[in-house]
């Protein structure tokens, strides 16, 4: 495997951003690590930080390379702050520059493929909202999609404020009303997924530690996702809000993913 890690301009954003990109790579002596890389244009995991994190925590707190070395897969990890991946009530639109602008230039740098049945996403915590938000909201770009512990349920960004002040959460989001039902929504986002037919929904994993502390709304979810009869495969066990379980389980969501061992 290759690793890039790039600095570049962001339109949407009016400011220089950073990605670690990793990516197959065929090799021959490499010690302890098989370089396998498909030809063509490579299969790309969209990987997402959580809200204390940036682009650089995946390869440092987990073996994010090594699991992915297996499939052929390369991996963009984007810095986007504490945004919530979201076009901010007051401050920049990260979700247009992860939705649209990161896909685009990313392409335009590295030989990713940009066929749906070759694109994914996953994330933890912040960043498993941000991959089902990815998943739900483009479902014609995105195969499946993955999120560990993640925060889904912006309901609850408003009511506990033990993840962020509820200042901070309405400078992302604005004021509960306009939130709860809206585009931000993972709830009323896959209310409308199950409008579409089947083969048009991408697949969904979930999982979370039974002692997290964002498992009860983790449960809500499934059991909506459940409810509308969406393409969940949900897992849970023992495991808190950590790196130890995301090191597991960002290897468990990647068996899952629709990819072939090279």
């Amino acid at each position: 495997m290759a690793l890039a890690q790039t600095s570049f301009f962001s339109d949407v954003l009016g400011l220089s951003c950073t990605m670690n990109v990793i990516l197959p790579q065929q090799t021959k002596r490499q010690i302890g690590l098989e370089g396998k890389a498909a030809a063509g244009r490579f299969p790309v995991l969209y990987l997402l930080h959580g809200l204390s994190d940036d682009h650089s925590i995946w390869l440092r707190r987990t073996s994010i390379e090594r699991y992915a070395a297996e499939y052929g897969l390369a991996v963009v990890m984007p810095a986007v702050a504490r945004s919530c991946y979201t076009d901010m009530k007051v401050g920049h639109r990260y979700w247009t520059f992860v939705s649209e602008e990161l896909p685009e230039i990313a392409g335009a740098l590295f030989p990713l493929s940009d066929r749906r049945e070759d694109t994914f996403a996953a994330g933890l915590s912040m960043g498993g909202y941000g991959a089902f938000k990815l998943g739900l909201s483009c479902p014609d770009r995105f195969a499946a999609v993955a999120s560990l512990s993640g925060g889904l349920d912006i309901r609850s960004r408003f009511e506990r404020g033990q993840v962020m002040p509820l200042a901070e959460t309405e400078s992302i989001f604005g004021k509960k009303e306009e939130a709860v039902g809206g585009p931000n929504d993972l709830f009323a986002l896959a209310d409308k997924l199950a409008g579409l037919p089947a083969e048009q929904q991408p697949l969904l994993y979930q999982c979370c530690g039974t002692e997290d502390f964002l498992y009860d709304e983790n449960i809500a979810f499934r059991d909506h996702a459940r409810s509308l009869g969406l393409p969940l495969t949900y897992e849970e066990g023992p495991g808190e809000h950590e790196w130890g379980y995301w090191d597991a389980q960002i290897r468990r969501a990647l068996e899952w993913l629709p990819l072939r061992k090279l």
